[in-house]
């Protein structure tokens, strides 16, 4: 019998919620959260899952979580909360903004968030003015940016953000906290160095992100990093099977992207799929997780 597994995907854990962004995960949801799959699902490493999905060996109800890119706050907010319901987790850190660090979509957001007055100009980054008069128009005007620069050249993209502030907030992980997060039993895997778009770049220059971001990891917690999560993650459009290869090529073991479903027996390791819980409620948490398991795995 193909037991499924559900693998499911944080970025933050903010201590307070945001009004800005209220579907952001919070220190209250995320605790819920872990209440409710400690109660009603088998939570497993994400390394001991891969070694056992093929097997057939899962427990009914598996289930890994994993955060990406490496927030600050996954150390400072969500490890204290995982430890107090024991829980694993796998922490998939971009090595290239440890120690000060901040990833151009939250320089974005800092720049619209703290604009003054009732209009942002931003014709000098290539943009337009616009009103910015209501918490609603800030947000209209993040997302509308996001969306603009996310798939734009890396030196593009870096140059059209520094242009808009000089300096930015540092929003990620330390590297005393992600070696605090190795020695409290937390998986660490990979997940480049600069979080490019890996179909937006040579192959040379992808497997140079994938083998320097990994071997700075394993320099600071000195232990193997054999995970991997692909940047924005969307097969077919932000990866592709050669990237897959390159994996292999390197000595992964399993890669992790975000297409939606749970994986079975039978799924690809370096194709394995993931899904963002985002929902307020217990019941519509609960829904979600098993609406999850009947989407079938690519």
């Amino acid at each position: 019998m193909q037991i499924p597994l559900s693998i499911l995907i944080y970025h933050r854990v903010l201590a307070q919620p945001d009004p800005l962004f209220p579907e952001q995960i919070d220190a209250r949801r995320f605790e819920q959260h872990l209440r409710l799959l400690r109660r009603w699902f088998n939570p497993l490493p994400l390394t001991e899952a891969v070694r056992r999905l093929p097997e057939g060996s899962l427990p009914q109800r598996a289930v890994c979580i994993t955060f990406d890119d490496g927030y600050a706050d996954n150390a400072e907010v969500a490890l204290p909360i995982l430890q107090r319901h024991k829980m694993p987790a796998t922490f998939f850190v971009a090595s290239g903004f440890l120690d000060g660090g901040c990833m151009w979509n939250d320089a974005v957001i800092e720049v619209v968030r703290k604009a003054q007055g009732e209009r942002l100009n931003l014709s000098r980054s290539g943009f337009a003015s616009y009103d910015i008069g209501c918490p609603q128009r800030r947000r209209a005007v993040i997302d509308m940016l996001l969306a603009a620069l996310k798939y734009l050249p890396p030196q593009e993209r870096l140059a059209r953000v520094k242009s808009m502030a000089r300096s930015f907030t540092p929003t990620m992980l330390s590297s005393d906290q992600l070696l605090a997060l190795h020695r409290a039993g937390m998986d660490i895997g990979a997940h480049t160095v600069n979080h490019p778009i890996l179909t937006a770049i040579s192959n040379a220059e992808a497997r140079a992100e994938i083998a320097q971001g990994r071997a700075r990891l394993e320099d600071i917690v000195q232990a193997p990093v054999r995970l991997f999560a692909y940047p924005n993650g969307k097969p077919g459009q932000d990866y592709e099977q050669r990237h897959a290869d390159m994996l292999r090529a390197q000595g992964f073991e399993a890669a992790v992207s975000t297409a939606w479903g749970a994986a079975r027996a039978h799924c690809d390791r370096f194709h394995l799929p993931r899904f963002t819980p985002w929902d307020r409620s217990s019941s519509g948490f609960l829904l979600r997780m098993a609406a999850n398991l009947l989407i079938p795995a690519a």
